[in-house]
Parts: structure tokens; sequence; C-alpha cells
């Protein structure tokens, strides 16, 4: 039965990474070939769906993920993101400092991947803790959350975008839709969770060495107006096209809005916009821009990998003909197909670490039965992204970044950390079963 080659190849990609310690990537090769000839095909024709599957991954992911670590970078060496914190705990003031801080991350975590935010920011949750006498995980938690949930629901992280397009989805759809859960998902595992703790508990130590990140002086940072349009930028140029897209379809600006609003072009128009926000404008040259983002493609090479092998995996499942039969599996079903891929992703999340590997991995599972069922390829990529992102543990990088970052131990990072990536995952598939009764 293919259910049981399927079983079989996530055992083995169990076994592989979390045994072994093998690389993702190295993996995800091994079980797709192992379960395309479980499935009868040749070693041959195996090997050539993964390499298809490799191709085709890449080929439409490619830029995203490079220009976004781009964008990121560029706004974390101008001292954009800085700038962005500190004028939001200017306007709000001390009493909401939370608030600011959220929203702050909320922001910055649309064009940074989670780890790069976390990076950026918690030197700032420090300071900006310090300065309002609040715990560091007063501010700490609300920050990390915000992150994380962008991280799982927001194109153009590499998670929702590689899910969004093996469901076929509308990436506009999905940005405006993610935003929508992503709000009560960070309120909720934010603020109102670091509720529930005794002040003591939010108290941690600085760990050496966080404060001694580049200090920007006032003439050297960008303005607060240029430092947000150009975070946003790309959200702004997504959000566009599905607006003209769904208000008015046949418009003679379409076709221009289309092709801006394609993630690829997006993020390469918000690149060109930070060279000179963020760079030029800044009294840097070309080769100093250009330096930046050779460091920042140095560093995305093993995201690229494992999106490939996600997207190999994939590739076999449906060369091999396990889609159809999971497509009649589902004939007749009443189960929720955005619950049932909310699992998959969920259960992978546990089993695997990474969320990215996991919500491609429940993607392609569940890809036939978006057709069978009718089920939005929106909501379906919002589900596996909500079901991928929770639950985090020892095997997540993750739990590590968050728990050295914080100088935390063991079991307060399992408090914090896992609960509030738990919160995130079950809130954000409530408000996807919701968003279902009406759209």
């Amino acid at each position: 039965m293919p259910i049981i080659s399927i079983v079989i190849g996530v055992i083995l990609l169990l076994i592989l990474m979390m045994v072994l310690k093998l690389n993702a990537f190295i993996s995800l090769i091994i079980a797709s070939l192992l379960v395309g000839v479980l499935e009868g095909m040749s070693p041959a024709d195996a090997m050539a769906s993964v390499q298809s599957g490799l191709g085709s991954s890449l080929g439409s992911l490619t830029m995203v993920i490079i220009f976004g670590a781009v964008l990121g970078k560029l706004m974390t060496d101008s001292g954009g993101a800085y700038r962005i914190a500190n004028t939001m705990l200017k306007v709000f003031g001390k009493k909401r400092v939370q608030l600011a801080s959220v929203i702050t991350a909320s922001i910055v975590g649309i064009a940074l991947f989670f780890e790069t935010g976390v990076v950026i920011l918690v030197p700032l949750v420090f300071t900006i803790a310090v300065a309002a006498g609040v715990p560091i995980l007063y501010i700490g938690i609300p920050v990390i959350t915000a992150l994380i949930t962008m991280h799982g629901f927001v194109p153009p992280h590499p998670g929702p975008t590689a899910i969004a397009e093996i469901f076929g989805a509308n990436i506009g759809q999905v940005v405006i839709w993610g935003v929508i859960i992503a709000i009560p998902a960070i309120i909720i595992a934010g603020p109102l969770f670091t509720k529930l703790f005794k002040k003591e508990d939010l108290e941690v130590e600085i760990p050496k060495g966080l404060f001694t990140t580049k200090q920007f002086e006032e003439h050297e940072l960008p303005g607060f107006g240029a430092s947000i349009f150009t975070a946003i930028l790309p959200v702004i140029l997504i959000a566009l096209k599905s607006v003209v897209e769904l208000a008015t379809p046949n418009s003679p600006i379409r076709p221009f809005t289309d092709f801006i609003g394609t993630s690829s072009t997006a993020l390469l128009i918000s690149v060109i916009v930070a060279m000179f926000t963020f760079g030029i404008s800044r009294g840097k040259n070309m080769k100093e821009i250009m330096n930046s983002f050779a460091e920042a493609t140095a560093g995305i090479a093993l995201i690229l990998l494992i999106i490939a092998g996600g997207g190999a995996f994939k590739q076999v499942l449906l060369d091999s003909g396990i889609d159809e039969y999971i497509a009649g599996l589902m004939e007749g079903t009443t189960l929720s197909p955005i619950l049932l891929v909310w699992v998959i992703g969920a259960v992978l999340r546990v089993a695997l670490g990474s969320a990215t590997v996991a919500g491609m991995t429940a993607a392609g599972i569940a890809l036939p039965i978006v057709a069978v069922t009718g089920a939005s390829p929106e909501l379906m990529t919002l589900a596996a992204g909500a079901g991928s992102v929770g639950f985090s543990h020892v095997n997540d990088a993750g739990f590590w970044i968050v728990k050295e970052y914080f100088n935390m131990s063991m079991g307060k990072t399992f408090k914090t950390w896992t609960v509030l990536t738990s919160i995130v995952s079950i809130i954000g598939l409530i408000g996807i079963l919701v968003l279902d009764m009406f759209i």
C-alpha cells in the first residue's frame, strides 16, 4: 500500500536526522529515493524524479530566499532595524514598552528570517528592558513570538512561500490571511502569555557579549519613515497585486501589478530600494553594499538545500502515483482537510524539528486533498505553516537559539518557548478554521 511507503520514508527520515544526525538535505534525498523505489519506480526513474523536484523548487524560490536575506542584511548593517525599535519605544513610552516591542518585531519580522531577527532584536530587547525597568522575558517572549509567527505564516519567508508554491496558492492572499491570523496568535502567545508568569520567573541574566553589538550614533541611522517603508515594501507590493486581482480583475494596470506583486519581483524591487535607503543615502559605496550581499547569501545555502530536498520528496510522491492513492482515500471523507494538513505538519514538526521540512513534507503529502475536496489552497498553506511552527523542542535549532540568547535553563525554555510556539500553532489553526467558514 502506498501509505506504507510514505510511513517507511518518514521513519527513515527520522532515523537519518535524529539518530544518525545526518544533514536534512541528504536525509530527504535518501528518503525520497527509497519511497520512489518502494512504489515501483526504477532507481533511475526515482533519481530523475528527485532531480526534477530539486530543480522546480529552487527555480521558483531561489530569488525569493536570496533577496529576502539580502534585504534583512542591509536593514541590519545600516541600523534600520535599530531605528524602528528606538522610534517605537519613544512613541509608545515606557508604560507601553511591550506593545512597542511587539509591533517592532512584527514589522522587522516581515523582512527577516527568524534566526536573523533574534540576532538583531535580542540585544535591543535587553537594552529596552533595562531602560524601562522590566524583566527581560516580559519583552523577550512577545518579541520572539512575533518573529516566529511571521516566519511561519507570512511570505516571503521560505516556509510559507515554499508551501504556497506546492499548493499553487495565491501568494498575495496568503500574505493577507496570514497577517490577519498572525495578529491574535501574537497577542495571545506573547503579551497575554507573559501575564501567567510571576515577575521573578521572567527575569534572566543577560549573557555576556550581547551588549557589544554596534552602537549607532543618531547621524548614522536612516530615517524612521525610510526604514519602515523599506522593511514592509515587499508585503505592500504583494498585497497590491492581490487587491487589484480581487477588486478589479479586468483593470488595465493588472499586468503591471501582476509583475511587481510576484514574490521574486517584489523582493528584487525592495532590495534595489534598500541599496539606496540603507546604503547609498547613508554614504556607503557599492563595494560595501555588495559585501553585505555576499555575507547574506553565504548564510542561506543550507536553507536552499533543505527546501530543494523537500521539493524532491514532494515530486517523488507525485511521480510515483501516491497522490492519486491519497486522493482516493479522501473521496467522501468528512475529515476537514485543513485539520488534516495541520496535524501532519505538527507531527512532522515534533519528529523532525525543522519547520520548513515539516511544512513542505506535509504539503506534499496533502496536495491531492485540494483537488478532491476543493479546499482553499491559501488556507491549506496557512494550515501546513501553522502545524509546522508549533511544539518546538530540543530537535529544533530555534529552541537552542532562544535558550542561549536568553540564558535560560532547559526547563524554563520548555515553559516559555515550547509553550508559546504551541499556542501560536493552535490559535493559528482556530483562526484558519474561522476564515474557512467565510471564504
